[in-house]
This record gives C-alpha cells, structure tokens and sequence, in this order.
C-alpha cells in the first residue's frame, strides 16, 4: 500500500512538473507583437499620432522588415502621399522625402523585396497592409492603412498589422486637401518610433 502510494504522489508530482514546462513552454513560444507610434505631421504641426500593432505570427517577414527601417529611422520625414476617403492612407516611399512629388509612390528600385505573405484576415478598418506593384512579390516600405473596409484587397495584399489607437488621426490625415493624384497638397510627414514592452 505505501508503496503505491509512493508511486501515486511521484505520478502526481512528474505530471504537475510537466504541467508546469508546458505552460512555461506555451508562453515562451507565444509570439509577441511588437507596437509602434506613428506621429503625423504637416506643416510643422502634429496632427495626432497612431499607436499600431503588428502580426510576426501572420506576416514575419513583412515584420521583420518595418522593423528594421523603423530601427534605421528611415520612415522618419516620409509622406503619406496618397489619401483616398473611403479607401485608404498610403506611406513610406523614400522617395518622398526629398524628390519631386511626381516621383512619390513609385519607391526605389535598390530596395529589399518582401515575399507576399497572404492571409485568411480581412481588409477591414485600421488594418495595415503593404502596398506593393502588379508583382504579388514587390513590396518594401510602403505601406497602407484602410480607412474603410476594403474586402477586394483581402488574399491579394499581405496584411501585417492593425491600428489599436488614433483612427481619428488616420481620418484627419484620409480628409486633407489632395491633387488629382491624391496627393495631398500640404505635405503629411511620418516619424514612426517603437514601443518598448
């Protein structure tokens, strides 16, 4: 008898040990997602800023990406050159920073191409996805965020994000003044930093 009750608290023990590693585990596979602050700026004014949330366990490669320019400041002094109501904010081409704006959007040839990385997720409100040419396999920095939902775009743009807060800022941004290229007319600068955890 004592014996088997020897054998029963070991099998209890073993089990609220194994118990414990695989939470343990759990958590420490658990992908973080890292959180940034996009503040928009026109004019030498702050228009607000953007608290984002991005997806490594959708799109790591797309992540990995933003992080590394965000880390180089290269968002820094970009523009979100083309708004579009309804639709959408577009930003991030260096082009933008110093070229003439007819060469805004069209971003630079020298840079890192990201792989598409589709998803079953949705082109719903505040989702940030990348923006990319008629190559599925074409983006790099720029990037978009839907100020509507947009479901024509999902499975065809590789989502890597969301807008937890400051949607007002991405609507104050989405209602500028713009050009027939929906460009708009007072440039809207970017200066994007990362949310220590």
């Amino acid at each position: 008898m004592k014996k088997i009750l020897m054998l029963l608290s070991i099998a209890i023990l073993l089990s609220v040990s194994l118990n414990s590693v695989l939470i343990a585990k759990d958590k420490n596979n658990k992908m973080e997602r890292p959180q940034y602050v996009i503040t928009a700026v026109q004019n030498g004014t702050e228009l607000g800023k953007i608290k984002i949330e991005l997806y490594p366990d959708v799109a790591p490669k797309h992540v990995a990406n933003f992080d590394r320019l965000v880390a180089e400041k290269f968002y820094d002094g970009t523009a979100f050159h083309r708004v579009i109501p309804g639709f959408m904010i577009q930003g991030g081409d260096p082009n933008s920073k110093d070229k003439p704006r007819e060469m805004w959007g069209f971003g630079d040839p020298s840079q890192t191409r990201v792989p598409a990385e589709f998803s079953k997720l949705h082109h719903n409100r505040g989702i940030i996805s990348a923006a990319r040419s008629q190559d599925p396999n074409s983006a790099s920095s720029q990037f978009f965020i839907c100020v509507a939902n947009v479901p024509h775009l999902d499975e065809q743009y590789s989502i890597f994000g969301e807008v937890l807060e400051g949607m007002e800022t991405v609507d104050k941004i989405v209602s500028a003044k713009r050009d027939s290229r929906d460009n708009p007319i007072d440039k809207i600068e970017m200066f994007i930093s990362k949310i220590s955890k």
